[in-house]
């Protein structure tokens, strides 16, 4: 078997070498250089996930409306900012301003499926008309920029019909485009994706989307500077991966030993028909760590949902079990035992291991410990728009 001739264009762009020889694949490299919002990566991104599914001419519209599916749950579950706030705290970003439109007129949920959040994108049409249009204004024909500078002639980015009728001339007499526009208007434009670029994407999806992750990545944690494992953030993430086991023998353990009250209601904890919740929501830190985990009542853990809970009192009812744990933790073998299997996937914070579960903590130093780490993550998340829970039970 012949060997894979492969060439690496930028960090994380290996694209085949045949395709060096026919096509402009440096220019193509530059599809992301300098954004000025993050829409011009979902634009990409949208191209890309359409050509892989065989289509070799779409429209404006329709791309827009996958940008929008594959924005949606970074939007609405985690609360990223597609391109950071303004200084009057308004949205940046055209797509985060479409999907936060789309999830104000149609209710659904933050976990909405792709089918969902295109049927309501066609149901709502004409309430989101001028976000969509807004979103076509340049991205679509400044992707194409890293192509023109083999033309070498002043390019006229104040006119679509001119731009348009420029990408025809560069396609035709330069250099091949991955795509060229109709003449049609605002979101009917047609997009028409060369064969030559369909085949190299098809058999190059995985690399070129991996790549596109890499570099979107860059620049949201750029503009989400307090957000952790924002890498995690971009879709939708499978359930079986929360790892609250081993937490859960050690709060069954504790509740052998002591009574547990709630943290909302008050009342004793009953063995066995609880959950184990974060109390700084998983959608924001992205881990199950022991220190931010609690036992309390099923009924309530849905009605909780990602909101944060008031700091105060939940705060120091939360940490008033933390440190009935840590008592237990010290003084019995079996609990300190149910408390070691908790190290693998739960205890990754240096400062728990050294200074929250180190034998000796008085009361008050183990609240102040456990404050002065969790305060400004808590903080962190309600600053990204984390909603405030004020359970009344």
């Amino acid at each position: 078997m012949a060997e894979l001739d492969i060439e690496k264009v930028g960090y994380g762009l290996t694209i085949e070498g045949k395709y060096h020889n026919t096509l402009d694949i440096e220019g193509f490299s530059h599809m992301m250089k300098d954004p000025s919002y993050c829409y011009k990566f979902y634009w990409l991104e949208a191209i890309v996930r359409i050509i892989s599914e065989g289509i070799h001419e779409t429209n404006f519209d329709a791309v827009i409306n996958e940008m929008i599916c594959n924005a949606w749950y970074s939007v609405r579950e985690f609360h990223i900012h597609l391109s950071g706030l303004q200084p009057d705290s308004q949205v940046r970003d055209g797509l985060e301003r479409a999907v936060l439109r789309l999830s104000e007129i149609s209710n659904l949920p933050a976990n909405a499926s792709k089918v969902e959040i295109k049927n309501a994108i066609k149901e709502h049409e004409a309430e989101l008309k001028a976000s969509k249009e807004q979103l076509t204004n340049m991205v679509p024909y400044r992707a194409l920029a890293g192509f023109f500078l083999k033309d070498g002639s002043v390019v006229d980015w104040g006119s679509v019909r001119r731009l348009t009728a420029y990408i025809e001339k560069v396609n035709r007499d330069v250099v091949l485009l991955p795509y060229t526009l109709g003449a049609s208007s605002k979101l009917k434009k047609e997009i028409y994706f060369q064969p030559a670029w369909v085949e190299m994407i098809q058999d190059n999806t995985v690399s070129i989307l991996g790549w596109i992750q890499y570099e979107k990545v860059k620049w949201l944690q750029n503009n989400n500077p307090e957000v952790p494992g924002l890498v995690y953030k971009l879709a939708p993430m499978d359930e079986k991966i929360r790892k609250l086991n081993n937490v859960r023998k050690l709060w069954e353990g504790i509740l052998d030993l002591s009574e547990v009250r709630d943290v909302f209601t008050g009342e004793a904890v009953i063995p066995k028909q609880y959950d184990v919740d974060h109390f700084i929501p998983w959608s924001f830190v992205m881990n199950d760590e022991l220190w931010n985990l609690m036992p309390m009542d099923s009924s309530l853990n849905s009605a909780k949902s990602n909101r944060l809970p008031k700091w105060d009192p939940f705060f120091s009812r939360f940490a008033e079990n933390q440190y009935l744990l840590y008592g237990f933790i010290h003084e019995k073998a079996g609990i300190h035992k149910l408390f070691e299997a908790c190290f693998r996937d739960n205890l990754h914070s240096i400062w728990a291991g050294r200074e929250l579960y180190r034998k000796g903590n008085t009361r008050e130093e183990f609240y102040g410990i456990l404050q002065k780490n969790m305060q400004p993550v808590y903080d962190s998340a309600r600053r990204q728009g984390y909603e405030i829970w004020n359970n009344t039970i």
